[in-house]
Order: structure tokens, then C-alpha cells, then sequence
């Protein structure tokens, strides 16, 4: 595995999933790679507990 390249798809921002994110995935039975940022994330779930 190599680090890969995604683009968030509410900020349009570029981030790294990296290895380690890609074996943690993997792990856990993740099928689907992450389609927001980190920043991105941490929003929407601050905005779910509100």
C-alpha cells in the first residue's frame, strides 16, 4: 500500500490517507476510503452532537 492522494468533497481540499489510515481500514473491515478531510470531519460530527 501507498499513501494516497483524495480530495474532500465538501472543502474541495486535498488530504493524505495515508498507510497506516489504509491498514487501520482495513482492520476495523472499512470497505469505502474516507471522503472528507480530517478538519471536515471533526465538523460534522461536532455538528451532529449539537
Amino acid at each position: 500500500m501507498a499513501d494516497k492522494t483524495l480530495v474532500c468533497k465538501d472543502c474541495g481540499a486535498e488530504f493524505v490517507f495515508t498507510e497506516g489510515e489504509q491498514a487501520f481500514y482495513a482492520e476495523k473491515g472499512f470497505e469505502n476510503e474516507p471522503v472528507r478531510c480530517l478538519a471536515c470531519r471533526k465538523a460534522r460530527k461536532n455538528a451532529k452532537r449539537n
